[in-house]
């Protein structure tokens, strides 16, 4: 299987959520892949339970906050990055790289503290993409290349 060359930085979509031109730091030193929200809540007052949490990020100098609501959720329990165990929700959505759509797993993270809003983690990566850390912007690049 050919594998892309994926720097360690991208901006990509997430089209199952309505958002584009989002900044990526691609992590091999985490498994799952996280998006940064907020407001996570279990609401259990209905038939089915339903996860509500709420997207954030600057838009054209403009700030977004929409809030989504999935019954297709799943808890995990995983290692932040100081290695603690926490528990977390796990979503699955689409997200687009290089132009190709692809359904992956994200924890719900609140991520607030770091530089960027979306990590894709090794389950992602795998047999997908070689990473090269001095390399930036690559999918982003072809994308905006491809609107010419």
């Amino acid at each position: 299987m050919n594998k892309r060359v994926i720097g360690r930085v991208d901006i990509v979509d997430l089209p199952g959520l309505g958002l584009s031109d989002v900044e990526a730091k691609v992590d091999t030193g985490a498994y799952t892949s996280a998006i940064h929200c907020t407001r996570v809540k279990l609401l259990t007052d209905g038939d089915v339970p339903t996860l509500s949490f709420h997207i954030s990020r600057m838009r054209g100098g403009k700030r977004a906050n929409r809030r989504f609501l999935t019954e297709e959720f799943r808890e995990k329990i995983v290692r932040n990055s100081f290695g603690h165990t926490e528990k977390r929700f796990v979503i699955r959505t689409r997200i687009r790289v290089f132009g190709k759509v692809i359904n992956a797993s994200f924890t719900l993270s609140n991520r607030t503290n770091m530089r960027y809003p979306i990590l894709l983690g090794r389950k992602l990566l795998k047999n997908r993409y070689v990473v090269d850390v001095s390399a930036v912007y690559l999918s982003y690049s072809q994308k905006q290349a491809n609107r010419l």
